[in-house]
């Protein structure tokens, strides 16, 4: 697989799965908002056009930001969820879920470099869609910006009096510009923050004053309720997920309770049934439909049905306090249980969200180390390349965290006492199916893979709960420096590798990032590679540690502890002096911003 393959795949694989538990979600609600709209009986069509504006709304609003809120209130050691909040997640977030089979967490194999995965192309076809539905409705508004540029302002005459005398009685804030359009397009108010009428030319003549004054009041109704803001939202919904029937289907459910509580808005003010019915057959008769749900017209949705729902004296029911109690309860439900769900289940304690889609270790056993009768502990990590097991010796649960989370000492914040002194034995096993597919992934996968295998094994083993944060630390910056000795680069692509040792770190040929990370572990504090040299360098260095590298050294990896390399050592400069001295490249001290890893919970395993 190229590199632009796997990023590709590596991005599908979270937005794809992402995105079908957000649509699996906002089809719930909108099946909820429905039975709610049928559960409140005949109310007037502005409750209804609420509900069905309130599913629009939730497209543009994943779950996951209200759980994040609750994770952000949520206590710092976190709180293991119930089992009917646990359901909940299972309900709503059936594509992400945990999954025994190794292919809910590795990319499918790739058998040709041009062959792309089945999520990738999702992907494309998404984008491509969105991009098409977006240029449409801008070519439509386009055409309405158009016939408004050639609009006149109509300041008088008996279309702006009535107007004027309209916004007085209904209490509308702020004087609405007539633009008298050249078009056939009907009456519509077209803006969002500043609304204008667009009134066809042709007519005026064929409106009398109660019809008139009956069209006004209904393009006045479409400014107080913003009806053209809520039309944009959903056209927005419609661009992301044109691919969805139900958000075409919403669509019209808005178009027709909009105009449906204009209707009743109209004829609560005094119009008569029949001359309002008249003057929308009048629109209808002489005038063209607006090609944009954006611009608040007359004509939308089903004439007949609109026709019948005019002309029928039907008793609306009021909101009474039933009514009321049960719209309240359903929208802070809505609000509630996501953010009490990331209070007892927060998100920052799930070791990144990945661990639960890669695959598990099936065999672990796990052992308090038993120190040798000399006092000595030999500190050995090891992943198998033939069948990916894991095998560590008198390791301590802080080198297990910084191997899977790729952080140093500064950066673990929330430390228990006992994280670096307890040693344990750890034997853990994948089934043959996850080996073979993980020997198929690439390297850079394979790692990544690994380190999230390692993050659920924590996550199981050591009850281990943790999140990121952003906090001002001190760093050094690798940088290059003048004079000097020099760096030799590989001519070939191809890593070579790199002999770590007490006081030594001799390189054949591999990238400065590598580097760096080794500094970091034996200085105690991050290096930040600030060379811009790319590639692989050959290089050997040499210094004598101090006290502090040799306690870290002794504690992480005494393996690369020798006498007779800290005999050898003795002479040689400091480290920082090395650096420059030997590599040409020097350490300065910075305070930087750095992801730190605070632990929330953790607690020590027991014999398995």
């Amino acid at each position: 697989m190229t590199p632009m393959l796997s990023y590709l795949w590596n991005f599908s694989n979270t937005v794809v799965p992402a995105l079908a538990d957000h649509l699996w979600q906002s089809t719930l609600f909108a099946a909820a908002a429905g039975l709610l709209t049928l559960v409140l009986g005949r109310l007037s069509a502005r409750i209804r056009y609420i509900v069905w504006l309130a599913a629009s709304v939730k497209f543009l609003v994943p779950f996951r930001f209200l759980v994040a809120i609750g994770s952000r209130l949520s206590p710092a050691n976190g709180a293991i969820p119930t089992s009917g909040i646990y359901a909940i997640e299972q309900l709503a977030q059936p594509f992400t879920q945990p999954l025994s089979a190794i292919g809910a967490a590795l990319p499918p194999t790739v058998n040709s470099t041009t062959e792309l995965p089945g999520q990738a192309v999702l992907l494309i076809i998404w984008l491509v869609g969105t991009l098409v539905v977006m240029s449409a409705w801008l070519v439509r508004w386009w055409r309405v910006l158009a016939t408004k540029r050639n609009s006149l302002v109509l300041s008088e005459g008996r279309e702006a009096a009535a107007l004027r005398h309209l916004e007085t009685s209904m209490g509308t804030t702020g004087k609405i510009k007539v633009l008298l359009a050249p078009s056939s397009l009907e009456p519509g108010v077209f803006g969002i923050f500043h609304p204008v009428l667009l009134w066809p030319s042709s007519i005026s003549e064929r409106l009398d004053d109660p019809h008139l004054h009956a069209v006004l009041a209904h393009e006045l109704c479409h400014v107080q309720r913003r009806d053209n803001f809520a039309a944009c939202l959903h056209m927005l919904v419609e661009s992301i997920f044109w691919f969805h029937p139900l958000v075409w289907w919403l669509g019209a459910r808005l178009i027709e309770e909009r105009e449906r509580a204009c209707d009743e808005a109209v004829i609560e003010l005094g119009s008569a049934r029949v001359v309002y019915a008249e003057s929308i057959l009048k629109i209808c008769e002489f005038c063209s439909s607006s090609p944009l749900t954006c611009v608040s017209g007359v004509t939308g949705s089903d004439l007949k049905k609109r026709m019948v729902h005019i002309m029928t004296d039907r008793t609306v029911r009021k909101l009474d306090f039933t009514r009321k109690l049960l719209l309240w309860t359903a929208a802070c439900l809505v609000l509630a249980l996501p953010i009490i769900y990331g209070l007892f289940n927060p998100i920052s304690g799930r070791a990144d969200s990945e661990v639960g889609r890669a695959p598990k270790y099936v065999n672990v056993s796990i052992k308090p180390h038993l120190q040798e009768p000399n006092g000595a502990s030999r500190v050995k990590i090891m992943i198998s390349l033939m069948d990916a097991s894991f095998t560590a010796n008198a390791v301590s649960p802080q080198t297990l965290i910084q191997l899977a989370y790729h952080v140093q000492d500064t950066q673990l914040v929330g430390a228990p006492e006992w994280l670096g002194s307890a040693k344990y034995d750890i034997r853990a096993r994948v089934d043959k199916t996850t080996a073979d597919q993980l020997q198929k992934l690439p390297e850079d996968r394979r790692g990544a893979v690994g380190q999230q295998m390692l993050q659920g094994l924590l996550a199981e083993q050591f009850k281990l709960k943790v999140h990121q944060e952003a906090r001002d630390l001190p760093v050094y910056e690798l940088m290059v420096a003048e004079g000097g000795g020099e760096l030799q680069k590989k001519t070939d692509e191809s890593r070579g590798f790199m002999h770590l040792g007490m006081g030594e770190l001799t390189s054949n040929g591999t990238p400065l990032e590598l580097l760096a990370t080794q500094l970091s572990m034996r200085l105690g504090r991050t290096v930040v590679d600030k060379t811009g040299l790319t590639g692989n360098y050959a290089y050997s260095l040499h210094w004598t540690p101090d006290a502090d590298e040799q306690a870290r050294m002794h504690r992480d990896a005494p393996e690369l502890i020798a006498p007779q390399s800290s005999a050898s050592n003795s002479s040689s400069p400091p480290l920082l002096t090395a650096i420059q001295e030997q590599l040409g490249l020097t350490l300065q001290p910075h305070i930087d911003r750095v992801q730190v890893l605070v632990i929330d919970h953790i607690e020590q395993a027991t014999e398995d």
